[in-house]
């Protein structure tokens, strides 16, 4: 969940430029929530000193947060026209979503924004024109990697420009702001093309179809599928709308010409097995993508038999394991060859290892390091690496630190909140305005529902109506809990004079408290309890 400010001026006058507007994804912990923002209402605040958003890359976590945040800032955009071609597209598939108008930049190019100088340096990741950016101001210069490797075969797209960011090392870098995914890991982050050859190993060698799921931005993958594919007079079948989405954009801008063309999912079941090839979305185990819907024999038109083949052609995100190991075990019952990257060099990260570290801390020579872009342990590798490096001022940072990089020594100043924002559907708000506490409740006790009607004189006028969510069937004395929470409102009311049931607001909590703890008695735990009380 990317989003970095860079300042400059005197606190009363501050310019501010923001770098990304990524997005996070849910996990158990937040039932419902389909994504988690950053909340920005710092910017809200600073709009009127705010000059642009300059995003990296299209990877969800770097720019997935703009068509929710965009209109709350309405400040100028700058991306590549890969990544403006997937915002469009996510716009289009999504009803209501905003405009957001997109300065189209490329590497290569430099442009003025506000106070900040902006050059637009060539990496390679794992997705098209990703871009470092080298910040230049009267004071200094930052170099911000964003995520990025050295990759001498990226398959599509240009190599890291290492002549370009060693002269600007050459110039003088105040500040370098990197990627420490990777920090932890000695070596060399291995290339696409690696991957390339042995997916074409793989493709030549199997028997049935052959599955691939990576994440659907990965257009060098698809296209090494693609060429895998046809070496061995296979055809691929793309499943999935985010995939149909990625190589709309990727083949409107030239990068996937002269593959033979893709085959929509309806033409699956007419290919033979030993001449289909698909890529499927679903690579995190998403309950809702095609890969889920296969493993479930739920899809409309895809389906696996005994000696096929399912290539998890990417990296788990941490959090993501249980399910994505759910829908392997249920891929292996079915009699489906399971590979993933622990068997075959099927993926490679998109991100540094320590000699490419190395290089770009040659290459650059910065004043100071920040290490960012990873989990704590991650960031203190890449402090201590960069020490080792000879960087003689490292700063290490938390969400929200203010840092000054110039003048004086650089270091943590002061500190703005920070906090999250939730989308459930069509909301997005904080924690309690989606009501995920209440979910969480909801999850581990259920909820009991009860609706009481008296008359003007404090008699029932019926029997009470009882709905039971998510509570067991019956309690530890073997007793149903209809029957339990029955008894327990029945009692409340025998208990309270005809008077004073004509008191709604008393008769709600009576029964309320009644119930929880008649439900906890007899299951040791307490329901929600909503009681609705009418006096007719």
């Amino acid at each position: 969940m990317n989003l970095s400010l860079y300042g400059f001026g005197p606190a009363e006058d501050r310019q501010w430029l923001a770098i990304d507007f990524g997005v996070s994804f849910a996990g158990p912990d937040l039932p419902g929530v389909d994504l988690v923002l950053p909340d920005i209402r710092f910017l809200e605040e600073e709009r009127g000193s705010l000059h642009g958003i300059v995003i990296t890359h299209a990877h969800e976590d770097h720019f997935g947060a703009l068509l929710d945040l965009w209109p709350r800032i309405g400040v100028p955009v700058y991306a590549s026209a890969f990544t403006a071609g997937l915002l469009e597209a996510k716009r289009s598939s999504h009803p209501g979503a905003p405009n957001v108008p997109v300065q189209i930049v490329s590497a290569g190019q430099r442009i003025q924004i506000g106070p900040f100088d902006v050059e637009f340096v060539a990496v390679t990741h794992s997705i098209l024109e990703p871009m470092a950016l080298a910040i230049r101001t009267p004071i200094g210069t930052v170099l911000h990697t964003g995520d990025w490797k050295l990759d001498p075969e990226p398959v599509i797209g240009p190599q890291t420009d290492s002549a370009r960011l060693a002269a600007i090392g050459d110039e003088g870098v105040l500040a370098l702001v990197c990627d420490s995914t990777n920090a932890m890991r000695e070596g060399r982050s291995p290339s696409e093309g690696d991957v390339a050859r042995e997916l074409i190993k793989l493709v030549a060698e199997a028997e049935g179809r052959v599955a691939f799921t990576s994440f659907a931005s990965n257009i060098a993958r698809i296209k090494s599928i693609a060429l895998a594919a046809e070496a061995a007079d296979r055809q691929v079948v793309i499943v999935g709308r985010a995939l149909r989405r990625a190589i709309d954009v990727a083949t409107e801008l030239g990068y996937l010409e002269g593959l033979p063309p893709f085959l929509d999912e309806e033409s699956y079941g007419y290919l033979p097995r030993a001449k289909c090839v698909a890529i499927v979305t679903g690579s995190q185990g998403e309950p809702r993508a095609a890969l889920a819907r296969i493993a479930a024999d739920d899809h409309k038109f895809i389906g696996l038999s005994p000696g096929d083949t399912v290539v998890f052609s990417a990296r788990p995100i941490p959090g993501n394991e249980k399910a994505i190991n759910s829908i392997v075990n249920s891929l292996i019952e079915q009699g489906v060859i399971v590979i993933t990257d622990r068997d075959r060099l099927v993926h490679v990260s998109g991100h540094p290892r320590r000699e490419e570290l190395a290089e770009m801390y040659g290459w650059i020579r910065p004043e100071i390091a920040i290490p960012v872009h990873g989990e704590p342990m991650h960031l203190r590798a890449h402090a201590e690496f960069a020490r080792e490096m000879g960087v003689r001022q490292v700063v290490q940072i938390e969400d929200g630190a203010i840092v000054r990089l110039k003048p004086g020594v650089a270091e943590v100043i002061d500190d703005i909140m920070v906090s999250r924002l939730y989308k459930d559907g069509s909301i997005v708000a904080d924690l309690d305005g989606v009501g995920i506490p209440e979910r969480r409740k909801l999850a581990f006790a259920g909820h009991v529902s009860v609706a009481i009607v008296f008359d003007g004189k404090g008699t029932l006028m019926t029997d009470p109506e009882i709905g039971l969510i998510g509570l067991p069937a019956r309690g530890i004395a073997g007793h149903a809990f209809d029957d339990t929470v029955m008894t327990a409102v029945l009692g409340t009311i025998d208990s309270i004079p005809r008077a004073r049931r004509r008191d709604g607001e008393l008769m709600r909590e009576a029964v309320r408290r009644a119930v929880r703890a008649a439900v906890r008695e007899a299951w040791g735990k307490k329901p929600i309890c909503t009681v609705f009380v009418a006096i007719v």
